[in-house]
């Protein structure tokens, strides 16, 4: 673990003297970096008393405001308590060209978790890892992460609370807890060590500074913040190009093969399907009643091919639900905000709060069907994906949300009648562009990339609902009955 400790003693004349030039390198950082394709992200951590918050806001004073954002995280709010534990924090996010600074970030909080005994030590490490992990994914997307934490001896604490109480203007900073974990250093000194080691990454590495001088600490971070820009901005220029790919090859050939054996010359009249409609919508009213009772929120996931359908089976879904706990997220091409930040961000913004249902027309996985084909992205970033999707729908189901995964399957002759349909009436022209048509000619790499995705992310609490869609009345009562079947199991009904 990198140790950056500075001088142990910096005299004030010599510190008056530095800080000028400091400044202007930081404002020149943020200048380079508004140019920049990654963010910055400044996590500063430390023991009780070593002065996090002043660190936070002597660099504040040092830096240009507009160009940096700031984020402590106190008590959970009633919004964040109802969605996943990391909720709160890809909602924090700086975009690219852009910085953050985290007071305590997201490890204060796991360290509050004080766990006591073998449960909680288990609960704690499983905290740690989703931290690993969604640090991983930050610094794997191109981010700097610069990790710091500000040590002090328990001597040099105590002298420290000492020095804040017998001063009438900081006194009120001293409690009595900060008392109580002075006396508990040690204990917490080797579970903070726990910490730093299991999120010790080689993109998002801790820098221990000695924090007992203040010039010297406050030197050190500014010192390691603009050695970390410098190096990251060479690496990050060295990065491979995006290319696109020359031949689309299975990952697992076990996907396209039950994606192809999928019987599509299912059909269903329509006096059968309103036959058999209402009774399903009434059930599914009654499963997502139930779910809202117990706090179950619900997400839906809809892929498939163009005009297979999903627009006519959302909305049919949705005629069974009650507009007010609804939300139906319609994704497309990312608009330039969702570009310049991760790209789960956009998707981690609409989970649901607790009760709620959010339906996703098409989602994540565009990072393995689009994205992929299309060169949006380089080689090892959508390989990278599908343990990223996986681990994302895992916090989901982690959480309590019900995940229903739906892909609407129809033939390439039932895709062409439909196109052909849609550019012959008049209210369906806005349906068909040559997007669409360019894809259709794409269909056999297309077919391989739905077949990978298919096997490597069908998981038993998320897994894959192949839909046959060239009979849509069929594809809607089909999607309505699993729908039903589904959130009942997940209930324990």
């Amino acid at each position: 673990m990198a140790k950056s400790q500075g001088e142990r003693r910096l005299p004030k004349r010599i510190y008056e003297t530095r800080v000028p030039a400091l400044r202007e390198a930081l404002i020149q950082l943020q200048v380079r970096l508004q140019s920049a394709p990654f963010s910055v992200l400044l996590v500063v951590a430390g023991d009780d008393a070593a002065g996090k918050g002043e660190v936070v806001n002597i660099l504040n004073g040092w830096l240009d405001p507009r160009g940096v954002e700031t984020f402590a995280f106190h008590d959970l709010t009633d919004e964040e308590r109802e969605r996943p534990l990391m909720w709160r924090y890809w909602r924090s996010l700086p975009p690219r060209g852009r910085m953050a600074i985290y007071a305590g970030g997201w490890h204060t909080e796991a360290l509050a978790e004080e766990p006591r005994n073998r449960r909680e030590l288990a609960r704690f490490d499983e905290t740690l890892r989703h931290l690993e992990h969604f640090e991983g994914l930050l610094s794997a997307d191109g981010a700097l992460i610069v990790k710091v934490w500000l040590r002090l001896s328990q001597e040099e604490q105590g002298a420290r609370l000492r020095d804040l109480e017998d001063d009438p203007d900081t006194a009120w900073r001293v409690s009595a807890d900060d008392w109580k974990h002075h006396r508990d250093y040690d204990r917490r000194a080797r579970l903070a060590e726990r910490m730093r080691q299991a999120t010790h990454l080689p993109g998002a590495p801790w820098h221990v500074i000695d924090a007992a001088d203040i010039r010297s600490r406050n030197v050190a971070v500014a010192d390691l913040l603009l050695s970390r820009f410098q190096a990251h901005l060479r690496s990050h220029g060295r990065q491979t190009a995006i290319a696109r790919p020359r031949r689309v090859v299975p990952l697992r050939p076990s996907g396209l093969r039950r994606l192809q054996a999928l019987p599509l010359d299912q059909h269903l009249s329509e006096t059968a399907y309103e036959a058999k409609r209402d009774k399903w919508l009434g059930r599914l009213n009654r499963a997502v009643r139930d779910a809202g009772q117990q706090g179950r929120s619900i997400v839906w996931v809809f892929e498939g091919w163009d005009a297979a359908g999903k627009g006519g089976a959302i909305r049919r879904l949705t005629s069974a639900i009650d507009a007010r706990d609804y939300r139906v997220i319609p994704i497309a091409k990312p608009t330039d905000e969702e570009k310049s930040h991760h790209y789960l961000w956009r998707f981690w913004r609409h989970v649901p709060r607790a009760g709620r249902v959010t339906i996703y027309d098409r989602s994540w996985y565009g990072r393995v069907l689009v994205e992929r084909l299309e060169g949006f992205c380089r080689e090892d970033e959508w390989r990278r994906a599908y343990g990223e999707l996986n681990d994302f729908e895992a916090q989901l189901t982690g959480h309590g949300i019900i995940v229903l995964k739906f892909w609407l399957h129809l033939s390439k002759e039932e895709q062409l009648r439909r196109f052909r349909h849609r550019e012959e009436t008049t209210y369906k022209r806005h349906k068909i562009n040559a997007e669409d048509w360019r894809n259709r000619r794409q269909w056999d790499a297309y077919e391989i990339a739905v077949g990978d995705m298919l096997a490597l992310t069908h998981r038993p609490d998320a897994p894959w609902h192949l839909v046959p869609a060239d009979n849509k009345r069929f594809a809607r009562l089909e999607i309505l009955k699993v729908s039903c079947e589904r959130i009942a199991e997940a209930l324990g009904d």
